[in-house]
């Protein structure tokens, strides 16, 4: 838990030099409400405290190696859904505790999620921008509860990388910047899963690899989910459908099967033509590499 006060002037210029710089891509709408995002006690009146939590959804399997790649946390149930299933339980409790009104937060508020979580010590912000909780990894949805109630704070997590940069050196696209930051337009999870545009630029097909959904490659490598553990919630259990999914599915897959078989998927977000989008860029990146003598598949998956 943190005291829900005014986000800190360095972090709030790091955030507005980030939007400056264009880094959010094709994420517009990180640059909507900022009066709120720095502040959030203007989310609900009388705020005092930002609770953050923090879920596992590391898998327990995994998809065939040839498999067309979904980022893990595509792998169960719309972790939307979830987590507002079990946030608002939890802040029922809370209310009931308190007598307070409380605002439960799941992707729903324009708050500083990795911020609020750093500052209620669940973890510190990594090299590539993921919040690494200390000895469980980077794997976790946040979300948070904001009651207008003065609960006991806990220490922020002043913890670091270090000079570890493997995850910058790994990514694909060398989308991040090291210092926490990302360049959105060029970072293969924000374009495969936010840009709808039809066409994506042209390099994307030399990095992709078998990725359709997501890239989790700075997370594959980061030191801190080396002993990384499978979450015990049931509804972040890799689905059937995501474990058996094949190009030949994507290829055919007409629109309304692909909004029958993801209603409860995060992979609703990519849209079919999105996932159809994608599976193409893979094979004209197998198609490159077979003529390139000199590629390393390895690099870019």
């Amino acid at each position: 838990m943190a005291a829900a006060t005014a986000v800190e002037a360095d972090d709030a210029a790091l955030y507005d030099r980030w939007l400056q710089q264009g880094h959010n891509g094709c994420m517009q709408w990180a640059g909507n409400h900022r009066d709120l995002r720095n502040d959030p006690t203007l989310l609900l009146d009388g705020a005092q405290t930002v609770i953050s939590l923090a879920m596992n959804y590391y898998p327990a399997h995994f998809q065939p190696p040839q498999a067309p790649r979904v980022a893990y946390y595509a792998y169960g149930r719309d972790y939307h859904e979830v987590m507002r299933e079990r946030l608002t339980q939890l802040a029922d409790y809370v209310q009931q505790l308190t007598g307070c009104e409380t605002r439960p937060c799941v992707d729903s508020a324009p708050i500083r999620e990795r911020y609020w979580a750093r500052h209620a010590g669940v973890g510190f912000v990594g090299t590539n921008g993921c919040l690494i909780v200390p000895g469980r990894g980077s794997f976790f949805f946040l979300g948070e509860i904001i009651p207008p109630a003065a609960l006991p704070p806990d220490e922020p997590c002043t913890l670091t990388c270090g000079d570890c940069r493997r995850c910058v050196e790994a990514c694909p696209a060398g989308a991040l910047n090291g210092d926490g930051t990302l360049d959105a337009s060029r970072c293969l999870s924000c374009l495969l899963i936010e840009d709808h545009a039809q066409h994506l630029p042209g390099w994307v097909a030399q990095v992709i690899g078998r990725r359709v959904v997501g890239c989790d490659q700075c997370q594959l490598v980061c030191p801190h989910n080396a002993h990384a553990t499978a979450t015990a919630i049931d509804d972040f259990a890799p689905t059937p459908t995501v474990m058996h999914l094949t190009a030949d599915n994507i290829e055919q897959m007409t629109s309304g099967q692909f909004k029958r078989t993801f209603a409860h998927s995060a992979i609703a977000r990519v849209r079919r033509s999105g996932l159809q989008r994608n599976l193409a860029l893979t094979r004209q990146g197998d198609a490159n590499a077979s003529t390139d003598t000199g590629s390393n598949e390895a690099s870019t998956d």
